[in-house]
């Protein structure tokens, strides 16, 4: 499943996964971010709380996107697929400036969500140019391969995760979220290993890849994005290695990146950016 075409002339938009645990009070720079690209006070922002199992997820968004200064929030919860297929429930989404995806279980998002109308509405808003934000799970629903269950592994290890299909905004990265405070570098290699042509992307707590139409990921956020680099791979052994068994990787390159830091995902280089240019 292919990332949608923009129409001819037209720019995509950003794509915003989030490794969860964003600061909603204090200093909000991740959500700020995130409604001043929609628009400012302007916008109109929709928050599915699919994933979550509480109840006030959605309105705890809401509120704080309009403090923010969206000028519109509305929440759309699916409950079930039939309510994903009703097309008068898409028509919001077809009219938003942002989608914000929260956290919960991504599993519920691809088997309550995904290849439903709401899902082809929101593939199609990123295409026209509107923005994709997702935090926590939504973050990892956002791609088109998806970690849907894994191990907190610090070592690739062949049976240690399940991939699923995403959203499919992108079919460049996949992502993990939560990354340094649960150890998950493990389970983005194993990942990368079934196929080295993406680009690994984990995101610690409180901090978002701010993926541009240009595929320029700039980082926001107090913590780490950890880039994973497959394409330069010499040898892997996962093709050897049984369910339990460690997997040797050979030739893989790997990007700490922080605040002010970008990544290109078409030329693959990393770059330390407005950082560098705060130390001159």
């Amino acid at each position: 499943m292919s990332p949608p075409r923009p129409p001819e002339g037209g720019a995509r938009g950003w794509i915003i996964p989030i490794g969860g645990g964003e600061e909603k009070v204090h200093n909000p720079v991740i959500l700020e971010r995130f409604v001043e690209i929609c628009g400012g006070k302007g916008s109109k922002v929709v928050v599915i709380p699919t994933a979550s199992r509480l109840e006030d997820t959605g309105p705890r968004y809401a509120s704080i996107f309009r403090e923010l200064g969206a000028c519109e929030v509305e929440v759309m919860d699916y409950d079930t697929r039939r309510d994903a297929d009703e097309m008068g429930r898409s028509e919001s989404l077809r009219e938003a400036d942002g989608v914000f995806l929260t956290g919960g279980n991504q599993m519920r998002l691809a088997t309550g969500i995904g290849g439903t109308n709401a899902a082809r509405a929101i593939r199609e808003l990123n295409a026209r140019g509107g923005h994709v934000a997702g935090t926590s799970a939504g973050a990892s629903f956002l791609s088109e391969h998806m970690i849907a269950f894994g191990d907190d592994n610090r070592r690739p290890q062949a049976g240690s995760v399940t991939l699923a299909p995403g959203l499919g905004l992108t079919n460049r990265v996949v992502i993990d979220q939560h990354f340094t405070q649960r150890g998950r570098l493990g389970r983005l290699l194993t990942a990368l290993a079934f196929n080295p042509f993406l680009i690994g992307m984990g995101l610690d707590e409180d901090t978002a890849a701010f993926i541009g139409p240009d595929k320029t990921v700039e980082v926001v956020g107090s913590g780490t994005l950890t880039v994973v680099d497959t394409s330069g791979l010499t040898f892997s052994s996962m093709d050897q290695a049984g369910p339990s068994d460690p997997v040797s990787l050979l030739g893989v390159v790997l990007h700490v990146l922080i605040q002010g830091a970008t990544f290109n995902l078409h030329t693959r280089e990393a770059s330390s950016g407005a950082l560098a240019q705060g130390k001159r």
